[in-house]
């Protein structure tokens, strides 16, 4: 009768009179995460261990919170310039008042990244 690590074509080596599995790490790439793959990676961690745990067995975890971030960052783009074009925050606002077109811009970027967390973040 085979176990189920030979079912899935799993080899042994004997060594000092004991089989040894033949194991070898995935080898996932390595990416670079940011802020909003990082902080989706906590999620999961914390709130989500079953998808958590079925990604990293899988190999799959890098890959999936690049993609997070990569559509947070594409998502915050695209956000912010269209609440800035609604509120009519200009270059020439830049120009004229820095001050204010620095804080209607992060005030923008705070409403952007709240549509993002309950989005892709913390969904």
């Amino acid at each position: 009768m085979k176990t189920i690590f030979e079912q899935s074509d799993g080899t042994y080596t004997m060594q000092n009179d004991y089989l040894v599995p033949n194991l070898v790490l995935s080898t996932e790439t390595e990416l670079c995460l940011g802020k909003y793959a990082m902080m989706r990676r906590a999620y999961l961690e914390q709130h989500k261990r079953i998808v958590y745990n079925n990604l990293l067995a899988s190999g799959k975890l890098n890959e999936y919170l690049y993609e997070i971030e990569q559509a947070a960052l594409a998502k915050l783009k695209n956000i912010t310039n269209q609440i800035a074009i609604k509120q009519g925050v200009t270059e020439s606002l830049k120009v004229k008042d820095q001050m204010q077109w620095v804080q209607l811009i992060n005030n923008i970027k705070n409403q952007a990244e709240e549509i993002i967390f309950s989005e892709l973040i913390y969904k």
